[in-house]
Order: C-alpha cells, then structure tokens, then sequence
C-alpha cells in the first residue's frame, strides 16, 4: 500500500519525540530526588512547607501558603511564618498541622507569627531517602521504556532494523542515567 510522504511519519521525528520524553522523565526523576535529599540532608528552606494548604473560614477551596503568608529560615533550623492578616493565623497553624510532616510542630509566637522548628534528620530518615528513591526510580524506568514502546509503535519499526536498534540504545542510555542518579542518592543516604 502507498502511504503519502505527507502522511508518513519520519523515523527522525519518533526518535527526537522519544529522546524529548525520555529526558523530561530523567528530569523530573532528578528534580524530585533533589527534593528528597533537601529533607533528609536536613537543609531548612521554605520550600519545606510547599505541600501545606490552607482552608480559609468562608472559602470553599484551600489556598497555597504562600498566598497568605511568607515563609523564611532562622538558625538554619527553623521556619518563620508570617502571616499577611491577623485572622487567618489560626488557620494556616491548622494547616501545617493537617499536612502532617514529619516531626514538624509549629508553635505560635505571636498574632502574626508561627516558629516551625526542623527537627534533624536521622538514620531512619536517611534510609527512607533510599527507599524513596530506588521506588522514584522504577517509576522513572517504567516510563522511559513506555516512550520508547509507543516509538516503536508509531515509527512501525520491524524488528531488527537499524531504527529499531537506535531507540534501543537511546533507552538504554536514558536508563543508565535513573541508575546513575540513583547510586549518587544511595550514596548521599549513607
């Protein structure tokens, strides 16, 4: 059967669509261990508080806490929050107890401020990082093999052609990257 130029689909164009997927995968695998390393390695940083939402009275729909208040770190080991109006103090106190983050206790200091002391991190949270991440990196492997199934799938490779072969190589690259980023992190956890 005769497929038109204009309907076919270049094997160059499935291989840089795969290569594209493959890496924002390997991307967002290395941004989220990033994350967990921050919290296991004991860095304070506002960015700690990201996940709480605030349930303001009269509002339907929780708010990000940066929308109602600044977060900032004192002595390296505790979060300041400041919120922006005097009433919404108790809320965004629930809140960062509704978020439920490991060993975090906020404590109020005054009408508009929250201490939030960081509790360092210890070997079982060191190893929890481990754990996460060898879970976070599957994930990642599942994905990268995905992309590389639906090019296969849309290029119509036959089996053993050269196409076929490159995307393998590029996958298996793609994959040997998640396991390097894996061994840093398993290294960092101990």
């Amino acid at each position: 059967m005769f497929v038109p130029a204009s309907q076919r689909i270049s094997a160059g164009d499935v291989y840089f669509k795969a290569e594209d997927g493959m890496k924002a995968v390997v991307d967002r695998y290395r941004k989220d261990l990033a994350a967990l390393d921050a919290r296991a390695s004991g860095r304070v940083t506002p960015g700690m508080l990201a996940p709480v939402r605030v349930a303001l009275p009269g509002q339907d729909a929780k708010v990000k806490l940066e929308e109602v208040a600044t977060v900032g770190v004192r002595d390296g080991t505790t979060l300041v929050v400041t919120v922006f109006e005097e009433q919404t103090l108790k809320a965004v106190e629930q809140a960062i107890y509704d978020a439920k983050l490991p060993g975090v206790i906020p404590q109020k200091t005054d009408q508009r401020t929250i201490k939030v002391p960081i509790p360092k991190p210890t070997v079982e949270a060191r190893q929890q990082l481990a754990t996460t991440a060898q879970r976070h990196a599957e994930d990642a492997r599942v994905h990268v093999r995905k992309h590389h199934q639906t090019a296969a799938k849309k290029g119509g490779f036959k089996k053993h052609s050269e196409e076929l072969d490159e995307l393998q190589k590029l996958c298996d690259r793609y994959i040997g990257e998640v396991d390097k980023i894996l061994t840093e992190a398993k290294k960092k956890a101990k």
